[in-house]
């Protein structure tokens, strides 16, 4: 569904020259869910914008939904859906005023689109709001009706960019329910950013993570948190025999990473739950007091910061482009 090899993008940035995108290759089979993943400034967004022919490649070719990415820009947005993260929609047009206008920008009927919008709705359990207005809807509701008007040409490969910022716990794992539902019951292939960890564990099959310009690592979700040395264990111990106890919980096996702060000690082991009861023995047997313990299993957060040693917010936003987008292209599904 995309398949891009070497793609780039070069561009001026006061006054320097700014090597946004360094030469990614990128595949996605049909019916994927992927994440697409990386700290602020690494390269996602222009890699976004690239994909979705909102930014013409420097370098590189790329094929989305089955149309040269730059042979063929048009018919890559007549095949795709694009859910930009703000949004695109009134706040004055009700909800199926909105539905059927989207409909019409991409060709179908009045009737045709009203017909589409109407299962969409119902899918996207937002059937009932059609009479609504759309600034009175909640961020979750509007979150939904972003997603129908991104589907509402039946497009085989949808983008996804952070679609849940901003919404309550609920609201979030309701939407989740939603994307995950465009794969398993509607053969959707999605591509989606997300700045939330816990959202590309829990939606996505694969996860590509790119960082300044480059893609670093990719795969499962389970593969990617194998790569991280072993369990975090943190043991809180008196002040006082911190040193000893740090010494001790360094002789296990396959320690590392050992640290001390303050009443605590913290390392990684290969398997936590088999280490803490030698390390019990230990410290009973040295006279030391353990005052609690915690053994965190690896997360996608201790990925990224084994991976870029920072984590997704951590640097500045990638610079704007200069230049304007080309003229001769149809303006591509915002919703």
């Amino acid at each position: 569904m995309i398949t891009a090899s070497g793609l780039a993008r070069t561009f001026k940035s006061r006054g320097r020259t700014v090597e946004a995108v360094r030469g990614v290759d990128i595949e996605v089979e049909a019916g994927e869910l992927v994440g697409f993943l990386g700290p602020n400034g690494a390269g996602k967004t222009t890699t976004l914008r690239m994909l979705t022919t909102l930014l013409d490649p420097t370098a590189g070719e790329a094929t989305v939904a089955g149309c040269d990415l730059r042979k063929d820009p048009v018919g890559v947005r007549r095949r795709i859906g694009y859910v930009a993260q703000g949004g695109g929609t009134t706040p004055e047009l009700k909800v199926v005023e909105e539905v059927v206008l989207q409909g019409r920008f991409y060709g179908l009927s009045k009737a045709d689109s009203a017909s589409r919008g109407k299962d969409l709705m119902a899918r996207l359990d937002i059937a009932e709001l059609d009479e609504r207005l759309i600034k009175t809807l909640s961020g979750g509701q509007r979150r939904r009706l972003d997603i129908a008007l991104g589907l509402i040409h039946d497009p085989r490969l949808v983008f996804l960019d952070e679609p849940s910022t901003g919404l309550d716990p609920q609201s979030r794992a309701n939407l989740w329910d939603h994307i995950r539902s465009l794969r398993d019951h509607h053969d959707t292939t999605v591509f989606l950013t997300t700045h939330y960890l816990d959202e590309a564990d829990a939606l996505c099959d694969r996860i590509l993570v790119i960082d300044h310009g480059k893609i670093v690592a990719e795969g499962t979700p389970s593969n990617l948190k194998a790569q991280v040395n072993g369990d975090a264990v943190v043991v809180g111990v008196p002040s006082e025999h911190v040193a000893a106890a740090a010494e001790i919980a360094g002789r296990l096996p396959g320690a590392a990473e050992v640290s001390t702060m303050d009443s605590e000690i913290r390392f990684r082991v290969p398997r936590g739950d088999t280490a803490m009861p030698e390390l019990l023995r230990a410290l009973d047997s040295a006279g030391i007091a353990m005052t609690s313990i915690e053994v965190h299993r690896p997360t996608l957060d201790d990925v990224f910061l084994t991976l870029t040693g920072r984590t997704l917010r951590d640097a500045e936003e990638e610079p704007a482009e200069q230049e304007p987008a080309s003229k001769d292209k149809e303006p591509v599904n915002v919703a």
